[in-house]
């Protein structure tokens, strides 16, 4: 098994310094030491690439939090012992209570089972971007195309929802990057909205995509009932290097006109974006340029590096926990007067968990 190799951890390495620049940037130390795991991950005595884990901080043990990290990161400053206990150096900062693997699945559980992400698309055999580690996960995923096969899977799924009761679900996104045509994206939405009528379920879609970018397209889901557009962004610079062509074609400046022409149709809009990979001007730029056009907070992630190569994709300044600091303040001032807000269940990898510059977040 390949070790992570994601360069110097720098000033990441103690708690003290943690705590450091958790007071320079007013953040709870809790937020920093949760940022700083998902860009580091940790060195576990049972390395493995990419898991999902259970972490309780010991400074904050009544709120566990699910974060998805590679277990193999040798360099990394955060250790996992033998008892679950997670380090900081030397120091105890928290125990990780389950380890799972990281698997390219058909569909899981969010936010209490009010909230579920499918990949009926075979997310697994999605290739192209520079920075993914799909191609590095297990395959356990068969892509969907008929809908039989979405039927198959919401059955599954409902014998393993927390309630067995699929009618509990408000949200359902679509978190599959395998849709290289707007076509085939709208008639799935159409099968899927299909199926889930026939469970019960009345939930909003959401869909992770860069592929709907027409009026057309947006005017055509509007019998597909409530649904947002999650524009898969990413990353605002160098995108013909970083991103596959079904998303790199998508530029930086026809972004605001597609978020635009998804709220002119009715529907949500928001978007994804890879925290790390950009300068900060570009950040700053690319976010200001969307925010007018959003109704969701969008989904910002810390970037992870997996190995060398994706080490060096970072912006420079990128491998250290004080840009990620720095990002989330100029996010903050940007989409503040929006008036929305960040839900950590929404993303594995964000930048908040406790506070928004300043304000206690609702469930933290």
């Amino acid at each position: 098994m390949t070790a992570l190799l994601g360069g110097q951890v720098g000033a990441t390495s103690s708690l003290a310094e943690v705590e450091r620049l958790a007071q320079q940037y007013r953040v709870p130390v809790e937020d920093a030491l949760r940022i700083a795991v998902n860009l580091h991950g940790i060195n576990g005595e049972t390395p493995r690439h990419r898991a999902r884990l259970q972490v309780r901080l010991d400074s904050a043990r009544s709120v566990p939090w699910q974060l998805i990290v590679p277990l193999n990161a040798t360099e990394s400053p955060f250790r996992l012992v033998e008892d679950g206990q997670l380090l900081l150096g030397e120091a105890p900062v928290g125990t990780v209570e389950r380890v799972d693997a990281d698997e390219a699945v058909g569909g899981y559980f969010r936010d209490n089972g009010t909230a579920l992400t499918l990949n009926p698309n075979a997310r697994s055999r999605c290739v192209g971007c520079a920075f993914c580690p799909n191609t590095l996960e297990a395959a356990a995923d068969p892509r969907l195309s008929e809908e039989r096969d979405l039927r198959e899977l919401l059955a599954v799924l409902g014998e393993q929802h927390p309630k067995r009761d699929l009618t509990e679900v408000r949200e359902v996104t679509v978190s599959t990057g395998c849709f290289e045509r707007e076509p085939a994206a709208v008639d799935h939405l159409r099968a899927l909205r299909s199926v889930l009528v026939e469970y019960g379920v009345e939930a909003r879609l959401g869909f992770l995509t860069s592929v709907l970018r027409s009026q057309q397209a947006f005017e055509e889901l509007a019998d597909v009932g409530p649904f947002v557009l999650r524009l898969t962004a990413e990353c605002f610079t160098r995108r013909d290097l970083l991103l596959k062509a079904s998303k790199a074609v998508l530029t930086s400046t026809w972004m605001p006109e597609v978020l635009r022409r998804a709220v002119a149709a009715g529907h949500g809009s928001s978007f994804t974006y890879i925290v790390g990979l950009d300068d900060f001007d570009a950040l700053r730029n690319g976010v200001e340029a969307l925010a007018p056009y959003v109704t969701e907070f969008p989904n910002f992630q810390v970037y992870q590096a997996h190995n060398r190569i994706m080490a060096g994709l970072r912006a420079s300044g990128a491998q250290e926990l004080e840009y990620y600091l720095h990002a989330r303040t100029e996010i903050e001032q940007i989409l503040k007067p929006t008036g929305l807000r960040p839900a950590a269940w929404e993303c594995y990898r964000p930048l908040w968990y406790f506070t928004f510059a300043g304000e206690t977040l609702v469930g933290a």
